[in-house]
């Protein structure tokens, strides 16, 4: 027996050699029940540190035999001694010992057509083949581990469960696919694990895993086994077709949830998902608006990022709790009404170790030229789209968050930065597309495929492009040579209008067009105007301190702005802290300052905006016809010694209509005449110069409920006018009420 196990020692030495250094490729052909040379039945397993190591049937137990002292053992048996799934204990010298079923036993559970199409680039739902998975196989409940890394030498899983042993776990290759699989049964949820992977020139290194449902709150890096794919239970189907239409009323809060409000007697802690159900969705219906979009919350390692640079897309950040307290905040929007949109980054990754960048050795998910693979601007690595299995990941880990989560939507952040080969990169820093353009083909065809195959899957969501060039056809369909979005950020209609609302207004009558230039391009796509966060970051100070003039002066001229915005063309997005009216820009290490709403002033443009929203959502004239010339026209366009912008906006059934004048100095107008287009009486429904607001409290009209009959006296081209006072720095909407 002696001269038999040391004969095995020396046939198996470079297989002992290879499990001890934790790279064993093909671990199946290996461990576990095999028949050896002499044909006879053996079972081995490695276990590094096991004193002895027996195998547990009903009713017996049998001893394995140590091989030349390493950590593998050997059991030959003359014939099968057990029908079900047999255990292994283990016993250490210092008299510890435990029992686990062979994991080398198991057959694959993957399918083999899933695999085909994860190869192919069109499988929806990557993040059910892919990850840690809580199965049954041949009659035992356990975790099935599958990863994607083709040109690893060999990986194995490692966690809490086997000791971080990287030696302990090594997976089974398929090499078709390029993914290795385990499964160990008996395994608890809420154990952190990782990926040991050992790459084919033999350096070894760990990765959390791509398809974790959930990872570890920074510093930690590991990713944490769920019990599930997290459910939404509420169906709400019907309501969310409604919200998310081209002709609904869309007005967007966005909200970094780090920041929104802190609990600062405790220490200035982050709200957690389920306190932000009660706090925020509160805040949100309060205000009126239609949808929350979130800063991105797939886990990401570094505070500062702001959710930009994510390393677990399929994990809601664990900063705010678990998978399922973020489960129940979704399901807290749903019933208040609210639509739920998320800030979706599939343009970059950060190089973190512990995450995508060269995961199996090589460079797996990112282009391997820097010319095409890296972002100068951010220093993150840039995503290879014609590789099939990196748009599976992407796409999947679309239809995730679109299906599993029930969002309305998601905002794909940087599109510009994927469209241009050449994006923020000087001469011979990039590389020309096969036509010698600047195009990136590859990545157009990826947002396509998104698209098209999301919006194939649920007809009623939201997928936004924040785009900030003139790229054409962003909301067209593929069919057409469109990227197949269902809107856009407005970018110029941002940057021109804030460009002239920095002006003090004796000079804003030399720059009109910034505030016109907007509607001669206004039904090209299907747009967002977004005040977002990037206007109030990096120095470019809060939307408040833009404002000219003294403290009143600053306050009117927003009012008056938000007013504007909301009688413009194109859904409305506001970032946190819009209603707030804040004087320094955002910080994202501090929650919003609360206390702002104590201020008469600060608290008129909290009370503006809840006003704005109501009028807006049930005005049908203001937002049903955003994508057509009929739902706009200008009254007085040309008025820029005066400042004034005068325009009608129309509903479907064209007698509900909106007649809007924006007045964008401080001097008051009386008996200013307007025409209008059609006889009857009006009424004025808003007015930013109210006293309630904290405005002057001029009025438009005298009369005690705001409502003024039109004259048999043509202007701007109308046979109906009326005449009216423009209050300073003001936004005045008049309802047409009676014919």
């Amino acid at each position: 027996m002696i001269d038999s196990l040391a004969r095995k020692g020396t046939i198996y030495d470079a297989q002992i050699n290879a499990l001890q250094q934790g790279k064993f490729g093909d671990p199946f052909s290996f461990l576990g029940l095999h028949c050896n040379s002499e044909q006879k039945l053996e079972i081995r397993v490695f276990i590094q540190g096991a004193y002895s190591v027996q195998l547990v049937t009903s009713p017996e137990v049998i001893e394995f035999s140590n091989i030349n002292d390493s950590g593998l053992f050997i059991l030959t048996l003359n014939k099968m001694t057990f029908s079900t799934p047999y255990r292994i204990k283990a016993t250490f010298s210092d008299g510890s010992d435990y029992t686990y079923y062979d994991p080398y036993q198991f057959k694959s559970s993957l399918n083999q057509d899933d695999m085909y199409l994860f190869n192919e680039g069109t499988l929806e739902h990557a993040y059910r083949l892919l990850g840690a998975h809580c199965v049954e196989q041949q009659g035992l409940s356990g975790v099935r581990f599958a990863v994607w890394a083709p040109n690893a030498q060999s990986v194995s899983v490692i966690g809490e469960f086997n000791h971080w042993n990287a030696s302990q776990s090594f997976m089974r290759k398929h090499p078709a696919s390029g993914i290795w699989e385990l499964f160990l049964p008996e395994l608890e949820t809420e154990q952190c694990y990782k990926y040991a992977i050992t790459d084919c020139h033999g350096n070894q290194f760990e990765k959390s895993d791509p398809f974790a449902f959930k990872t570890q709150q920074s510093p930690g890096t590991a990713s944490v086994i769920q019990s599930g794919i997290p459910q939404i239970s509420l169906d709400n189907r019907q309501v969310k077709k409604n919200l998310n239409r081209v002709d609904a009323a869309i007005s967007i809060y966005e909200v970094h949830l780090g920041s929104w409000k802190r609990r600062e007697d405790e220490g200035s802690r982050y709200l957690t998902y389920r306190e932000l159900a009660d706090d925020l969705v509160g805040h949100v219906k309060e205000l009126g608006f239609t949808h929350i979009q979130l800063m991105p919350i797939s886990e990401y390692p570094f505070d500062g990022s702001w959710g930009y640079q994510p390393v677990g897309l399929f994990s809601p950040s664990s900063r705010f709790g678990s998978v399922g307290d973020f489960a129940y905040f979704i399901e807290s929007c749903k019933k208040s009404g609210l639509g739920v949109l998320l800030d979706w980054v599939p343009g970059h990754f950060p190089s973190d170790p512990h995450g995508l960048h060269c995961f199996d050795g090589t460079h797996l998910f990112e282009h391997a030229d820097k010319r095409q693979g890296f972002h100068p601007d951010w220093n993150t690595y840039i995503y290879n789209y014609s590789r099939p299995e990196v748009q599976s990941y992407l796409l999947s880990n679309a239809v995730y968050w679109l299906e599993q989560y029930q969002l309305d939507g998601l905002r794909v952040d940087a599109v510009a930065s994927m469209l241009y080969l050449d994006y923020s990169r000087e001469e011979n820093e990039w590389v020309p597309n096969h036509l010698g353009g600047r195009e990136n083909f590859d990545a157009i065809h990826l947002l396509q495929k998104v698209n098209t195959r999301t919006y194939a899957r649920q007809n009623d969501i939201m997928m936004v492009a924040e785009e900030s060039t003139a790229w054409p056809g962003v909301t067209n369909t593929v069919e057409n040579n469109g990227l197949g979005f269902g809107y856009k950020w407005n970018m110029g209609w941002m940057n021109d209008t804030l460009n002239y609302m920095k002006r003090d207004p004796i000079h804003r009558q030399y720059h009109h067009h910034e505030m016109t230039f907007s509607m001669a391009y206004a039904y090209s796509e299907n747009y967002i105007l977004p005040l977002s966060h990037d206007e109030v970051v990096h120095g470019k100070g809060s939307l408040l301190s833009k404002m000219p003039g003294d403290d009143w002066q600053q306050f009117a001229n927003l009012r008056a702005y938000y007013g504007f915005m909301y009688a413009h063309p194109g859904k409305k997005l506001l970032f946190m802290g819009a209603e707030l009216a804040p004087r320094n820009e955002w910080d994202h290490n501090s929650g919003l300052d609360w206390q702002l709403l104590n201020s008469e002033s600060h608290h008129g443009i909290f009370k503006t905006i809840k006003k704005l929203n109501q009028i807006y959502k049930t005005s049908p004239a203001l937002y049903e016809l955003d994508q057509t010339p009929d739902g706009f026209r200008w009254i007085d366009s040309d008025n820029n010694q005066q400042s004034i912008f005068s325009f009608i906006r129309f509903s479907k059934t064209r007698n509900e209509h909106l007649v809007v004048i924006c007045h964008f100095t401080g001097q008051v107008h009386h008996q200013f005449r307007m025409g209008v287009p059609e006889k009857g009486v009006y009424q004025v429904v808003l007015n930013t110069d109210d006293e309630s607001l904290w405005g002057s409290g001029v009025s438009a009209v005298a009369h005690s409920q705001q409502l003024i009959e039109t004259q048999n006296e043509a202007s701007h081209g109308f046979d109906q006018s009326i005449q009216i006072t423009i209050p300073p720095l003001s936004t005045l909407y008049l309802k047409f009420v009676t014919g």
